[in-house]
């Protein structure tokens, strides 16, 4: 943990915390002098989390957020960078339909299609699914389950597809839509 902001002082409550390993030659001197503050050794990343007043008052700078805040059972949602799969065709990206192989189709196998009307509108609409760069976007996977909590090694292992490659860091939050 490295900041605590309350709602007297930031105009909102949350709390700030940093994660993974980075060189102290590395770290510029805003966010060393911030660090050295908390009296946490610099991480590559900032993340902040809103959390409720009574919450907060259990945590102060330099506290250690383990996995063990997590339990067996429990769902959560994991947030994190998609693979990157560079440009992309409208097959690929947004599930379009293949044209014909054969039976008089002639160049057009691949192809999106129409993608607009006639002189009226004469534009083509805003948000038109077409070729671009796929991935490497934000994503969220929602409703995962946890299935084992490794508090020695520091492993949450969930139940499903997590975004990102392999070593990629990620946000675990309880579950928005648990339903109970």
């Amino acid at each position: 943990v490295t900041q605590i902001k309350t709602a007297e002082t930031d105009g909102y409550s949350a709390v700030q915390v940093t994660f993974g390993v980075r060189r102290a030659s590395r770290v510029n001197k805003a966010a060393a002098g911030h660090l050295a503050k908390a009296g946490v050794e610099a991480g590559h990343v900032f993340k902040e989390f809103r959390v409720d007043t009574d919450r907060l008052a259990s945590l102060k700078a330099g506290d250690v957020v383990g996995v063990d805040i997590f339990a067996v059972g429990q769902k959560v949602d994991v947030s994190g960078v998609s693979i990157g799969k560079g440009y992309a065709g409208t097959i690929k990206r947004h599930n379009f339909a293949s044209g014909r192989a054969t039976h008089g189709n002639s160049r057009s196998h691949n192809v999106p299609g129409s993608i607009g009307m006639a002189q009226d509108p004469g534009r083509v609409f805003p948000g038109k699914r077409m070729t671009g760069h796929l991935g490497a976007a934000n994503t969220t996977v929602q409703n995962l389950e946890v299935v084992r909590v490794d508090v020695e090694r520091g492993l949450l292992l969930v139940k499903g597809g997590v975004p990102g490659h392999d070593g990629a860091d990620v946000v675990v939050r309880p579950a928005v839509k648990a339903g109970n």
